[in-house]
């Protein structure tokens, strides 16, 4: 799994290169993102490269959350595709993290 990390100021972008996230490589994500969480207290990961996401991929990002907001940081997402959203609004998950259409506005949303 290939994930790009580029610094904007004090937020660390994430970028996710992969079709699904799901039961087969949630566990490889968290184990290449927990990194980049130890390091960064502001995190913005970018999924628009994702298609599908299960149970597993949504669990991974409230893990994500959940290590970040333990420390004092949150996490931000964007780029997410119709299908990928439609999961987290079935879930309720879009009331529990804030999702942006652009890199930009998540990025952004950590200024004000």
């Amino acid at each position: 799994m290939e994930l790009s990390v580029e610094l904007s100021g004090d937020v660390a972008v994430v970028g996710l290169f992969v079709d699904e996230l799901d039961a087969s490589n949630s566990a490889e994500f968290k184990q290449n993102i927990a990194s980049v969480l130890a390091q960064h207290r502001k995190v913005v990961i970018d999924l628009a490269e994702v298609r599908f996401i299960d149970s597993s991929g949504l669990g991974a990002m409230l893990s994500c959350l959940r290590q970040l907001t333990e420390k004092g940081g949150d996490l931000k997402l964007c780029g997410l595709s119709r299908s990928v959203r439609a999961a987290f609004e079935l879930v309720r998950l879009h009331r529990v993290l804030d999702i942006y259409t652009t890199r930009a506005q998540a990025v952004g949303a950590f200024q004000s």
